[in-house]
């Protein structure tokens, strides 16, 4: 053998190591590019999902809520007013969205459009390609990783976006870019091989682990009904979700319908948080309750409030006992003496008349102030608010 050609010896064991480790690391690589692919579908179909879906939702909370508050109305039960109660909490009150978009810059006021689902087939790829290349653990330099790391952040974020333009910049960007690769003869390789090995190892063991948390989490589940077509199943689910309300429409019609002459059930509606001259909530719903105008209240009546908290804190009566509906059984010996009249008091008049209803059937004298706090506003009467600030009915 001549010098000009000298033989090249390799160990077996680390050859078969760095193919190993070679082989592990890809592994790895792409399994977490998989978990992430996973992560921003699921992210992404929840943002979708809640957009979409959730008014539905909430429209089918509110009539669940009327429902309840109506039986309730009629029966005077104990157990229905606190079904009636429970329903209502379960109503998510929504802000002011004209107030709130009104305090936002220009670019934050306009409500992001719903994004994709998944990220097109060549973000995916773009995104597989830069995670191969540029993630933090390839390097073993800790300069090199925070480098990594910041970049990959970019890469994410661009990723959930599902934005094919910016990954195609980060692409551009990196493959300019210096990287520090580690001394490829280092003295010790073969021990940092095992030992990367066993890292790789237990990285990819984390990484199926959240791969499992993910599938198995509320929306994973969900995804997993139409993987191919998510925004199929977000169709589909919103047909059932207008077909669920329909349902609950036609119920609470039948349950607000005209009562039949010689009928002995009492009718009142309950407060759904709209204007109090709603056409459903008409004055001869209540005239089997012990009822008066704002107007005729005397100013040194015994008073209760039965909003909730919220609603007690923008504007109340000075003077009035604040007991929400759902606690009012509970804290019935909070009440004036039974002997004195009571006024009772919600936002329109509905969750009133279920206590009105309650407390008479109790044998206690209650009258229910028809039309609620903004009748009582309306009349010119003086409210105050818990923080001090003018006093409004929420």
């Amino acid at each position: 053998m001549s010098a000009e050609s000298p033989v090249q010896w390799t160990d077996p064991e680390r050859q078969q190591l760095e193919e190993l480790v070679a082989a592990t690391e890809l592994a790895w690589l792409t399994l977490e590019v998989d978990v992430e692919t996973l992560r921003v579908e699921i992210d992404n179909f929840a943002l979708v999902h809640h957009q979409l879906l959730g008014p539905l939702y909430a429209r089918l909370d509110e009539l669940d809520a009327l429902i309840a508050e109506t039986v309730a109305v009629r029966s005077g039960s104990p157990e229905d007013i606190r079904r009636a109660a429970e329903a209502r909490g379960r109503v998510e009150a929504l802000p002011d969205l004209e107030a709130l978009l009104a305090d936002l810059p220009p670019e934050v006021a306009e409500p992001e459009p719903p994004r994709r689902v998944r990220p097109g087939k060549d973000a995916q790829r773009i995104y597989r390609d830069l995670a191969r290349r540029a993630h933090p653990d390839l390097s073993t330099d800790q300069a090199e990783q925070q480098r990594r790391s910041a970049f990959i952040a970019r890469v994410n974020e661009a990723y959930a976006h599902g934005d094919t333009g910016a990954l195609e910049q980060l692409a551009e960007e990196w493959s300019t870019a210096p990287e520090t690769a580690p001394e490829p003869d280092a003295p010790d390789r073969l021990e940092w091989l095992r030992q990367r090995l066993e890292w790789l190892k237990a990285k990819i063991g984390q990484v199926a682990a959240e791969q499992v948390r993910l599938e198995r989490s509320a929306m994973g589940e969900l995804l997993r009904l139409a993987p191919q077509d998510p925004e199929g199943l977000l169709t589909e689910l919103a047909e059932q979700l207008l077909a669920k309300a329909a349902e609950r429409q036609a119920e609470l019609d039948r349950l607000l319908a005209p009562v039949p002459d010689g009928a002995s059930r009492g009718r009142a509606v309950p407060d759904n948080g709209g204007d109090h001259r709603d056409p459903q909530e008409n004055p001869t719903m209540f005239t089997q309750l012990p009822s008066t105008d704002a107007a005729s209240v005397p100013a040194d009546a015994a008073l209760l409030d039965v909003r909730e908290q919220d609603e007690w804190d923008a504007g109340h009566v000075d003077g009035a006992l604040h007991i929400p509906i759902g606690e009012v059984i509970a804290r019935i010996d909070e009440l004036p003496e039974p002997d004195r009249r009571l006024y009772v008091l919600c936002r329109v008049g509905g969750r009133s008349a279920q206590v009105v209803q309650y407390l008479v059937a109790q044998g206690r004298e209650a009258v229910n102030v028809d039309g609620g706090m903004f009748a009582w506003e309306a009349a010119g009467r003086p409210m105050v608010s818990a923080n001090g600030r003018d006093p409004f009915v929420l």
